[in-house]
């Protein structure tokens, strides 16, 4: 039977940023970095593989390990991170593996005979010459590399522009041969950075990082995170190699201009950098996209939401939902886990994760140690969000919490909204349940939580009785 999907889409134990989605055959593969719980840098872990059935986006499988972090010559040791990777099937029918290391500015490859196989280091991308792509007196440093094979040819993305850095240009597009791996023509800047913005259409949302494109029709989106970095941002062009137009905002990790419930410039999560790209799957676009948690920005997991065009190929920005891939609203009877919580934020919404003192989605254990995540460190006037339920005849709404607290949580259908019900809590040091009567409107709803009281308690999971 089919079960509830939601966000994020993997196991809540589960850290996997930077998600490239691609359908291949009968399952959509993700391919991504991998953080760690409690984890003290970016991607510290080896590539891992997770699938789903195209029929079942609720059914994800894990590959295992991919690729270890030491199959590359220059890590032997293990000494550097894997940084975001993306993937494409070459013009031979194998998959390639394009990823660059966190302390080095060039280009390797991996490949394998199927999608989540197990990769082998095939080589690094060069200029005809033998020397690599960013060795190069004058290169840019490569990063965050992004793929697309046509026929013979693949293009490769590639870029990092932070702020006050005017040796750093943009995104850059470069056309490699049918080895995959050697350059048939050089690099040429394709979307700017925010040094080189100006007059050029993409002011406030130029790129920073975070390459990927996609080809839908006629038209190539190149899809990437933009100088404040908790928003995904496209461009268009009808070339790979451009000119690329600005297109607008996909989704941001804090819902910043969404503007139908709340003020546009209103953070409702703790957000972050950004990275991720759109996939068709069974007709439905979406944008695959990550999430802070544990109040920091090294422990990102992914999520996903359904993504519209319109006549002219327009994507207009969607908000961040706890239902991403379930195809609709959560059916609202039974027990749903806190961590899906799509917004979570306090008396003063702040932009960005990285403050201990706030309230934050985490687990218990270890990194690896398969616990259920919640959300702890809540605290007066802390609002937890979840969109969206369909409610049919609920009469009771529960909670379980923990920690030592006395207080209420209002439960409410907007974050400024009328309480329809107050579910008091008492100090514990164990997980328990609590339930109240409740009229909730008829049919697709959101549900808020905000806590009013003393001390800081966990919340374990949000439960409707019928």
């Amino acid at each position: 039977m089919k079960k509830q999907a939601f966000n994020p889409y993997l196991p809540s134990w589960e850290y996997i940023p930077d998600g490239e989605p691609y359908v291949f055959g009968d399952r959509v593969y993700v391919y991504g970095s991998h953080d760690f719980f409690n984890g003290y840098v970016f991607c510290m872990g080896d590539y891992m593989g997770w699938s789903a059935p195209v029929s079942d986006l609720s059914d994800w499988r894990c590959e295992g390990v991919i690729y270890p972090r030491t199959a590359d010559p220059v890590n032997a040791e293990g000494k550097m991170c894997l940084y975001a990777p993306d993937v494409t099937q070459g013009p031979d029918g194998r998959y390639y593996l394009y990823y660059v290391y966190d302390k080095v500015g060039f280009v390797s490859v991996a490949v394998c005979d199927s999608p989540a196989g197990r990769y082998r280091f095939y080589g690094y991308v060069h200029y005809k010459d033998g020397t690599r792509l960013g060795d190069r007196a004058g290169d840019e440093p490569q990063f965050d590399p992004g793929v697309l094979t046509e026929g013979d040819r693949t293009y490769l993305y590639t870029g990092f522009a932070p702020r006050n850095d005017k040796g750093r240009h943009g995104a850059m597009c470069t056309v490699l041969g049918p080895d995959m791996v050697t350059i048939e023509e050089e690099p040429v800047f394709v979307v700017p950075g925010c040094e080189y913005a100006e007059g050029t259409g993409y002011e406030g949302h130029a790129f920073f990082e975070a390459s990927s494109i996609r080809r839908r029709g006629d038209t190539y989106y190149f899809v990437y995170s933009s100088t404040v970095m908790h928003e995904l941002c496209y461009a268009t062009a009808s070339d790979p190699r451009g000119p690329f137009a600005y297109g607008g905002v996909i989704v941001s990790n804090n819902d910043i201009g969404i503007g139908s419930y709340k003020p546009a410039d209103m953070p409702v999560a703790y957000g972050g950098n950004n990275h991720g790209s759109i996939v068709e799957i069974n007709g439905q676009w979406y944008i695959f996209y990550h999430r802070q948690t544990n109040a920091t920005w090294f422990s990102r997991q992914g999520c996903a939401e359904p993504i519209f065009f319109d006549e002219n190929g327009r994507i207009a920005q969607v908000e961040m939902t706890s239902c991403g891939l379930n195809g609709g609203a959560l059916p609202a009877k039974g027990d749903y886990p806190a961590y899906i919580a799509c917004h979570l934020f306090g008396k003063e919404p702040t932009l960005y994760s990285g403050d201990p003192r706030l309230p934050r989605v985490t687990q218990d254990g270890r990194d690896d140690d398969k616990n259920t995540g919640y959300i702890a460190n809540i605290q007066d006037g802390t609002h937890i969000g979840f969109k969206y339920f369909d409610c049919r005849g609920v009469k009771r709404i529960a909670i379980e919490t923990r920690a030592y607290a006395h207080g209420t949580f209002a439960v409410k259908t907007a974050w400024d909204g009328s309480v329809l019900a107050e579910i008091p809590i008492e100090s514990s040091n164990v997980w328990e349940r609590r339930s109240v009567p409740v009229t909730l409107p008829e049919g697709k709803q959101a549900v808020y939580l905000e806590y009013r009281g003393t001390g800081t308690p966990s919340l374990k999971c949000i439960g409707f009785e019928l």
